[in-house]
């Protein structure tokens, strides 16, 4: 998950990988889809945008999630996150909207994240590759891109959001590729965790595709 924690294997029986694997997929699917909806449901409230709450409310119930998901706790838990980020995507999705070819725009970014998933699933899964040494670039990544997050508010600059846009794709992949090999290698055995895992990987793609595709819509 995000708190990328040192795991080790544990010598799991193959059905048992195959089963965390199927609920992973089962569960990432409905959270895909509550996002999809929290997320045009501030669409069309014009949701504001949250600023350092996102931040704040991303990180504590990251943090929530963590610490629940081996009790009852942890399905509600998992979906307040990923409809309270469906949500903070609103502003994003709004502002790109709002231009002629919007809809074309994040329906391309859709696309390409699909795709990327899907690749990047599969040579994991078929491979069985360790990919466990990304810990560390995944740890300075989301370092960098929050502290170009929080230094935007006082100096924005669209090269700022180019670099923040590329660093979040490319932490997306990473994050894809470390979850999905710690499930096929035994090292998480919890869905819950390596789900939101794969989401955030899968978020961070959508949301960084989306900004570079759309860098220019402020000029239509």
């Amino acid at each position: 998950m995000a708190t990328f924690e040192s795991r080790a294997a544990r010598g799991v029986p193959a059905l048992e990988i195959n089963k965390v694997l199927r609920n992973t997929y089962a569960l990432l699917a409905m959270t895909l889809a509550f996002s999809a909806v929290t997320a045009s449901i501030s669409v069309a409230m014009g949701g504001p945008y949250l600023g350092f709450l996102t931040l704040i409310g991303f990180l504590g119930l990251i943090y929530g999630v963590h610490k629940t998901a081996d009790s009852v706790w942890g399905l509600p838990m998992t979906f307040l996150l990923t409809g309270f980020m469906g949500f903070s995507l609103g502003p994003l999705l709004s502002a790109v909207l709002q231009t002629a070819n919007g809809g074309f725009l994040i329906a391309q970014a859709f696309a390409l994240t699909a795709v990327a998933f899907l690749a990047l699933s599969a040579y994991t899964i078929s491979t069985k590759k360790d990919f466990s040494f990304l810990r560390g670039f995944l740890i300075v990544g989301f370092v960098v891109i929050i502290g170009a997050w929080i230094v935007s508010f006082f100096y924005w600059t669209p090269l700022l959001m180019q670099i923040m846009s590329v660093v979040a794709v490319m932490i997306g992949a990473a994050l894809i590729l470390w979850e999905t090999s710690a499930v096929v290698r035994g090292e998480e055995t919890n869905y819950i965790r390596a789900t939101v895992g794969v989401y955030v990987g899968i978020y961070n793609m959508f949301s960084g595709l989306l900004a570079m595709l759309g860098m220019g819509f402020g000029d239509d």
